[in-house]
């Protein structure tokens, strides 16, 4: 559980809202653009066609979460 507190949806600006419910992105939603920053950042890394495949991302993100001690 965050420490940091979560700002509801209706509070953000529309144009900084992201379709991502997820804990970690909404962490960011103290600071809407950061939000939103973070979110297209995830999707760039993460979503879009690159050297590495998806699945292999995926991967390294499980393992470096791991290594972190990271529960979710």
């Amino acid at each position: 559980m965050a420490f940091i507190r979560y700002v509801p949806e209706d509070d953000v600006p529309e144009a900084d809202r992201v379709a991502d419910r997820d804990n970690v992105v909404q962490i960011h939603a103290v600071h809407p653009r950061v939000m939103r920053q973070h979110y297209d950042l995830y999707l760039e890394v993460m979503r879009r066609p690159g050297p590495i495949p998806r699945v292999q991302r995926e991967m390294i993100a499980v393992v470096v979460s791991a290594t972190n001690g990271c529960r979710y």
